[in-house]
């Protein structure tokens, strides 16, 4: 296989916002997967999530966003906070509309791992009840589903960030990021995360969270692109330590080398999506 040394860019960053991208570490990058010219070249992408989008966070120095500026030749411009559970996105993404606006042709939004580790109860996405409707002309009874807007579980905060989303970015394309395998981690002594062999406080595994995503996606007419299934990181297997920041003390987050994984992975899914319905 044959490799080029490409420049990555480093982040300067403002609270959760990046605007212009500093030269800093070179990373090996197949010179095969670099894709311009595509229906992503150019189109500026605005960045939903938690600590694996958050350039504070220092288990890698770049990030999937930043191969795929080189990749593609996307324009990353980034909303982010380590730890945030899906319903605290709404402030960013107040933030980012304010900021960007309709510059922003596509937002892609990665979270969920930390409901998970808190324990968020999933909920559902709707409740029924019964309700009279017309039909041809004649009153009939019948089922009627009212989306859940609450912050008190994961599908009601997928839905108001959605919602929301959907709502202030309508020509932009949407796309969910599904969260990946989780290992081992120990931040502090309050603060030690078990693999995702063990279920959270509500007797849920993680795949739980990323099939409600799933779900999600089909609700919302939204994409998603499954890391959890087809990224290919799997941090519980030893030959994995390759992607992860420390086999010791942080088995949940990627290094250069799963953020690049990942970067690929998501490559190809979004050569098969519009970039953008702006005209």
């Amino acid at each position: 296989m044959k490799y080029i040394h490409l420049l990555i860019w480093s982040v300067v960053f403002s609270f959760c916002f990046v605007d212009d991208i500093a030269a800093s570490d070179l990373t090996d990058v197949p010179e095969r997967d670099i894709t311009r010219g595509s229906q992503w070249e150019g189109k500026t992408v605005g960045i939903l999530g938690d600590s694996m989008s958050d350039p504070k966070v220092r288990a890698t120095s770049v990030r999937y966003y930043d191969y795929l500026q080189s990749l593609l030749g996307i324009k990353a411009r980034q909303y982010a906070r380590n730890g945030y559970k899906f319903g605290e996105l709404l402030p960013l993404v107040e933030r980012m509309y304010e900021e960007q606006g309709d510059s922003l042709d596509a937002i892609f939004v990665w979270c969920g791992t930390n409901d998970y580790n808190a324990s968020k109860p999933i909920g559902t996405f709707y409740t029924e009840t019964m309700r009279d409707v017309n039909v041809d002309g004649e009153i009939v009874r019948r089922k009627h589903r009212s989306y859940v807007m609450s912050d008190s579980t994961f599908c009601g905060s997928i839905n108001m960030v959605l919602s929301d989303l959907k709502k202030k970015f309508p020509k932009q394309q949407i796309i969910i990021f599904t969260p990946i395998h989780r290992g081992f981690a120990t931040f502090g002594e309050n603060n030690v995360q078990p693999d995702e062999n063990y279920a959270n406080g509500e007797g849920l595994y993680i795949e739980d969270y990323a099939s409600a995503l799933h779900k999600a996606g089909e609700l919302w007419s939204v994409p998603v692109i499954d890391f959890f299934s087809i990224s290919g990181l799997f941090p519980n297997l030893e030959n994995q330590e390759i992607y992860i920041a420390n086999k010791v003390k942080d088995n949940l987050h990627p290094n250069e080398a799963g953020h690049l994984r990942l970067a690929l992975t998501a490559l190809y899914q979004l050569l098969t999506l519009p970039s953008s319905f702006k005209e």
